[in-house]
């Protein structure tokens, strides 16, 4: 037996397809081999831009020592967890029942049937950080499988019974909106005033948390939940996990003050904030959002766009074996690039003869949060950008450019709703041309969704997260253009889901009936690295509820509600994308203008409402060739006097038809 994974697609897989270890792609032959050879399993998943993954792999896998163990006591199962989430919920899952802070690599020691019996994430070769060597690892749970036959099995018990309960979530009579605000209140009292984010270091931006906290801070008028917010952008928006430079935000910060991030990029971060700052820019109209949202898209479009309009993953951490060599600067390096422009510029951006990291400079503005005037911001931008056109002459990061579907969901519905509250026609014919992508290269012959593509081809029946993430980016698109093929695929799109998805019992598996057959079916709301699937499928079913009239998509949200009401219940904050879709569920603001799409009268109204934070909203745009649902509240209504007209409806009350863009966007205001 040979290292098995040269043929794969997977930029992660192929990162270890030299290795001495003989890695075999997760399937049915890797199985078959432990149950013919009646060895445990070593199964390892990672993904390409993870720091640590990297460093086990330096210090383990490309270790010939190290792999013979291996190869001599496991089959040895190397997973890329992105293109493979289902089996690292699982097996993440399992780490957290036996006690374990989860991350990656994670590594899990199965029974041949696919059981997990013990597991932890990273080993470093030999004994250090309070964590035993690999090698001493490998052999004592060898040892234990072989001759603690009673206690494995103990062990394969527990945490199965765990992982059933992944399929089994506590039911409730619902989500009333008393939940969400106590959740949010609740949440508000885990946020740092100072730096902004929850809890001490790491700090990972969390954004549907704080996304919970914005809504509630504007329904409630709770300058102190909005402040929650802002303290915690700020800081983010102008620490070291931001990359000055380029544009972007690294995935997290490894202490509290936001400085030192691990330095991946990866788009569903990317996305999600985006979006955030979007909203709380349109509130508080800070030139520091707006700037960050147009810089990271430009990042986006100028270094994660593949060929024909999709988005790759993520960039890598490390470049030539050094995480961060890429990104980080001496102040020799500053002056000879700046020159008499230098002292400013280090001065705002923290670069000192000593470094702020490791002997390097992290560009950082946390020591200088407000911006400057204007001619001190264009001379900034102006050294930025010798500072970046220096940089691209390193060796750049490796890009995992593999296409996955729920993740460009994501991005194409964050650059639908940046291009509409920013009016930038470009970002909304962007988000068209990567959510075009997906459906013209990443759907089977039977009309569903794959969920990974690369180099031509699909890999992998898409899950829960993939049809939820797209057909939200559908609806938001229809919102933005008024083309009504959007709003068809979004149906058709829910209409597969009910099919292979749901659960009868209430709310949608993650995986389909007719996918591969794996240790657990789960059913989750809770948010992990990115937003639920079934939370994301409350808000999608609410809009076409509210779009269509159409009652069975709102007895839909409310059997997902109801499925994870008792989740809800006793875990506030795991599950915040589900409690903003019941928001928005409950408490829609129908946006109602009726006029054509491409008259001035309209445009004007339309400016009106894009530039307003309404998380709430749901816009129906009505000219001759539309009409609203008999059920609508503002059905039948029409325009004023010739003139394009807006309603704004709640429950079953519209308000007074209005005309002036300027009456419409203080009626908003006032919201």
């Amino acid at each position: 037996m040979s290292n098995a994974l040269a043929g794969e697609t997977s930029p992660y897989l192929l990162q270890h397809k030299d290795n001495p270890v003989q890695w075999r792609p997760w399937g049915p032959a890797a199985l078959a081999a432990a149950k013919a050879d009646d060895k445990p399993i070593l199964l390892s998943i990672g993904y390409a831009a993870c720091h640590w993954c990297h460093v086990m792999a330096h210090e383990s896998f490309e270790d010939e020592t190290v792999a013979a163990v291996m190869n001599a006591l496991f089959v040895c199962i190397k997973v890329d967890r992105e293109e493979r989430p289902d089996l690292d919920a699982i097996y993440m899952q399992a780490l957290h029942a036996m006690g374990e802070q989860g991350g990656w690599p994670l590594t899990m020691f199965l029974t041949p049937a696919a059981e997990p019996f013990w597991g932890g994430t990273y080993f470093p070769p030999t004994a250090r950080y309070g964590r035993p060597g690999f090698p001493d690892v490998l052999r004592a749970i060898s040892s234990a499988y072989r001759d603690k036959r009673d206690q494995v099995a103990k062990n394969v018990t527990a945490l199965t019974t765990a992982l059933a309960k992944l399929g089994e979530p506590a039911s409730g009579a619902g989500v009333p909106m008393a939940l969400v605000d106590q959740a949010a209140l609740r949440l508000e009292q885990e946020v740092d005033r100072i730096e902004g984010g929850i809890g001490d270091a790491p700090k990972f931006p969390q954004v549907p948390l704080f996304a919970l906290l914005w809504r509630a801070g504007k329904r409630l008028r709770n300058a102190s939940l909005a402040s929650a917010v802002t303290v915690t952008l700020d800081h983010i928006c102008q620490g070291g996990i931001y990359d000055h430079l380029g544009g972007g935000f690294a995935r997290y910060s490894v202490d509290r003050h936001w400085l030192a991030p691990h330095f991946e990029k990866m788009l569903y971060d990317n996305a999600l904030l985006i979006e955030l700052l979007t909203s709380a820019w349109q509130e508080t109209k800070s030139p520091l959002y707006e700037a960050r949202v147009a810089e990271t898209i430009q990042w986006v479009e100028r270094e994660m766009e593949v060929k024909g309009g999709g988005f790759a993953s993520s960039l890598d951490a490390d470049s030539e074996h050094e995480e961060g060599k890429f990104y980080v600067w001496s102040a020799a390096e500053i002056d000879a690039l700046l020159g008499p422009r230098a002292p400013r510029f280090k001065d705002i951006y923290d670069v000192t003869p000593d470094g702020n990291w490791e002997g390097k400079t992290i560009l950082n503005r946390l020591h200088h949060l407000a911006m400057e005037d204007g001619a001190i911001e264009e001379e900034l931008a102006s050294c930025r950008a010798i500072l970046l056109q220096a940089r691209a002459a390193r060796v750049r990061p490796g890009c995992d450019d593999k296409v996955l579907a729920d993740w460009n969901g994501l991005m194409s519905a964050a650059l639908a709703s940046a291009g509409m509250a920013f009016a930038r026609p470009d970002w909304i014919a962007r988000a068209a041309a990567a959510f075009a992508f997906i459906r013209n290269n990443l759907t089977e012959s039977d009309g569903r969704l794959a969920h990974a593509w690369r180099e031509g081809k699909r890999a992998h029946r898409a899950m829960l997260d993939d049809y939820a993430n797209m057909s939200r980016a559908a609806l938001l698109l229809h919102e933005a253009t008024g083309d009504a093929v959007y709003l068809a695929q979004a149906r058709r799109w829910v209409a597969i889901c009910d099919t292979h998805y749901r659960d009868p019992r209430g709310g949608y598996f993650f995986t389909a009936d007719d996918a591969e057959a794996l240790l657990v079916r789960t059913k989750q709301a809770v948010d992990q690295p990115n937003p639920s699937g079934n939370g994301t499928l409350v808000e999608v079913l609410a809009r076409l509820h509210y779009l269509t009239g159409e009652d069975i998509f709102r007895q839909r949200a409310d059997e997902v509600l109801a499925a994870f009401a008792g989740e809800a219940q006793r875990n506030l904050f795991g599950l915040a994308t589900l409690l903003n879709g019941a928001e928005l569920l409950a408490r829609a603001l129908q946006i109602v203008v009726v006029g054509a799409r491409d008259a001035a009268d309209t445009k004007a109204l339309l400016a009106a409402v894009d530039g307003a934070c309404l998380p709430t909203r749901v816009l129906s745009v009505i000219d001759g060739a539309a009409s609203l649902p008999p059920s609508h509240p503002a059905s039948g209504k029409g325009a004023l006097g010739g003139r394009a007209t807006a309603y704004l409806c709640e429950g079953t009350v519209c308000s007074l038809p209005l005309t002036d863009a300027a009456a419409l966007a203080a009626a908003l205001a006032a919201r």
